[in-house]
């Protein structure tokens, strides 16, 4: 999909619960920035016998960017204080996939994220453009 960024969450330890708590605040504090949409990905059928979809799908978001040239930026900033704020002993590992390039964050100081967050956007610097 184009323009889209889709993010995926989990914590190790952490149950369907917690993360779909987390999934959710996090979609809620996107939604204020200057995007078309946030969703949920959705799960599709559970395999037989199973009694529900795997954590990865509770964890995923599409981020549908639109046109607006700072947009990219505007989540990445978001995710990134987000993921500062949740605390704890651990934080949330990330996976966000644009395009075919992939960056996958776990455990990394800020100065880390931020580094890779500036390098993820100047990658897509023309996304929107």
């Amino acid at each position: 999909m184009e323009n889209t960024l889709r993010i995926l969450l989990s914590e190790e330890g952490a149950d369907a619960e917690d993360i779909a708590t987390l999934t959710g605040f996090l979609r809620e504090e996107l939604l204020r920035l200057d995007v078309d949409d946030v969703t949920a990905v959705p799960g599709g059928e559970p395999p037989p016998g199973a009694r529900a979809v795997g954590i990865e799908t509770i964890g995923a978001l599409l981020v549908s960017l639109g046109s607006s040239a700072g947009a990219l930026t505007q989540v990445l900033n978001a995710v990134r204080a987000w993921r500062t704020r949740c605390g704890g002993e651990s934080r949330p590992s990330l996976r966000l996939t644009m395009d075919d390039d992939v960056l996958e964050i776990s455990e990394a100081t800020t100065d880390q994220v931020s580094e890779a967050f500036d390098l993820f956007v100047r990658r897509h610097s023309t996304v929107g453009t």
